[in-house]
């Protein structure tokens, strides 16, 4: 038994074999119990706190990839073996590669923690917030694993200076080749900074409306009130007039009246009162003007203003139905005629010769 322990395996013993198995295997069940409990101790702290940073810590924690935990058994048991300098030495380099991996692991999930929490809370109340935070998040993320690209590269030997000037030039080409790309990309993050729009907003674009459905980096999706998706460029898009009735805090109201040539004078002068008052008995509505505005090829023509204090659609229109209906019932009693096109035709008889 002495004799086959002592036997030599790549300039180790057996009996070194057997203490590197024990050793990885402890090492990588040790890992497994500490990520366990440091997983439940953390979550059970921010379950009892109000903080988020304990939460997010144990969001990342979750975040641990079984593979790390073996290569780092695996390096810890490599210890009690007799190993070349140059194998030791991509030890090394394996094991610190998969410590900036796992590193960039656990912040990408802590990002996507926070981004997920403060959505969460601003999208009811600032829903703009939310469209910001979600690009900002995109960009925080690209940086991290750009930086973690770079490490991994610099581990292995390779020269990042001279890698990231390269990029520089190659990346002057590739612009030149996706500038509409390039062109649609920094047009989302100027709608997410400046917030011209957010979603929920609903906008008219030229002969299109509909809601706000996605800001995305290179396109925005509206419904439509039809039920359809309509999608925009954001280059196009931010280069339209756009309507945003999202933004409108009242709704400001003008339409026209039309009495025929033959109303009295007295009832001309009562249709502006008549208006204002039809108006005044709504709720929610504020009275600007009404004028007897011009004479018209067929009738007298009234113009009338006020403000309704909701953008609500659905609620202009049951006002402005009431509006016409008290009109309608005040000009009936009153005995007040709607003009309507019509002509006269006057007929002289020539006297005979």
């Amino acid at each position: 038994m002495g004799e086959i322990l002592s036997y030599e395996l790549l300039n180790n013993t057996i009996q070194t074999w057997l203490s590197f198995l024990l050793t990885t295997s402890a090492a990588l069940a040790i890992a497994y119990l500490f990520k366990r409990l440091a997983i439940a101790r953390i979550s059970k702290l921010a379950a009892r706190t109000s903080f988020q940073w304990d939460d997010a810590l144990a969001e990342g924690l979750t975040r641990t990839h079984a593979m790390f935990l073996m290569i780092v058994a695996l390096f810890i048991g490599s210890l009690v073996l007799a190993l070349p300098g140059s194998i030791r030495t991509s030890m090394f380099t394996v094991i610190a590669v998969a410590f900036v991996l796992q590193g960039g692991l656990w912040l990408n999930a802590m990002i996507v923690f926070w981004l997920r929490r403060y959505v969460e809370q601003r999208r009811k109340t600032d829903p703009a917030s939310a469209t910001t935070v979600n690009a900002a998040g995109f960009v925080a993320r690209l940086v991290l694993w750009s930086v973690v690209l770079l490490l991994v590269l610099d581990n292995f030997g390779i020269d990042v200076t001279a890698l990231v000037a390269g990029l520089g030039v190659g990346g002057i080409a590739v612009a030149l080749a996706t500038q509409n790309i390039l062109g649609d990309l920094f047009a989302s993050l100027s709608i997410v900074l400046d917030k011209p729009f957010v979603i929920g907003d609903f906008l008219i674009i030229g002969d299109f409306m509909g809601s706000v459905e996605h800001v995305g980096l290179k396109t925005t999706r509206l419904r439509s009130l039809s039920g359809e998706q309509l999608v925009f460029s954001n280059t196009d898009l931010l280069g339209s007039r756009i309507r945003n009735y999202g933004r409108m805090y009242e709704r400001r109201v003008v339409f026209k009246l039309c009495v025929t040539y033959q109303t009295p004078r007295e009832k001309l002068s009562q249709i502006p009162i008549i208006i204002r008052e039809a108006i005044a008995e709504q709720d929610n509505t504020r009275f600007d003007r009404s004028h007897f505005q011009d004479y018209g090829d067929f009738s007298l023509n009234f113009e009338s203003v006020y403000y309704i204090s909701s953008p609500d659609y659905n609620l202009y229109m049951d006002i402005q139905q009431a509006v016409n209906l008290r009109i309608h019932e005040r000009f009936e009693h009153d005995g007040i005629e709607f003009a309507y096109p019509t002509q006269t035709l006057f007929v002289a008889q020539l006297p005979n010769n």
